[in-house]
């Protein structure tokens, strides 16, 4: 069975990062969040993914996959938010889904992405709304709560959100 712990601290070495995926935000505090459909049913989820060779760091990788998925950039400022620790994967070792926080500079067209073809929707809300369309439980909410936080605190995320739902 699968165990999600969610940790604030560095990934310690050794544990490898199979992801890096962002709780990124507006200017006005909502959430963007990549929107797709699966069978006919609405999935939401983080745009992000899995760090490449090429990619000098965590950084590169968020802004890579924010550029592919929903053709998106963020400002100068990201910071790290925390991991989620995944152990009893099958016979995979533990292993690290890291998360990042910035602020949006600037949300394109809807374009394909290049790993495969798929054009998403997105949406902005407000962080309590995300933690619901996620449907994380806990984990999820920590994860968003502590994303709004240093968000809040160290890049100019204003403490009241806009709650107007925007699809884009």
């Amino acid at each position: 069975m699968i165990k999600i712990t969610w940790k604030t601290e560095k990934v310690p070495a050794g544990i490898p990062i199979t992801q890096v995926y962002g709780l990124i935000f507006d200017k006005n505090g909502r959430m963007l969040l990549k929107v797709e459909n699966k069978n006919g049913k609405t999935v939401y989820s983080l745009a992000g993914g899995t760090p490449e060779d090429f990619d000098a760091d965590a950084i590169a990788t968020l802004r890579r996959e924010l550029t592919e998925e929903i053709n998106t950039t963020v400002g100068a400022d990201v910071r790290y938010v925390g991991y989620q620790l995944i152990e009893g994967d099958g016979d995979r070792p533990p292993y690290a889904q890291m998360r990042m926080t910035a602020i949006i500079e600037k949300i394109g067209e809807k374009l394909p992405d290049p790993d495969n073809g798929e054009i998403y929707d997105r949406l902005l809300t407000s962080p309590e709304r995300a933690v619901e369309l996620l449907n994380w439980g806990n984990v999820g909410k920590a994860q968003i709560m502590r994303a709004v936080e240093i968000a809040t605190a160290e890049l100019s995320l204003p403490s009241a959100t806009d709650n107007q739902e925007i699809w884009i």
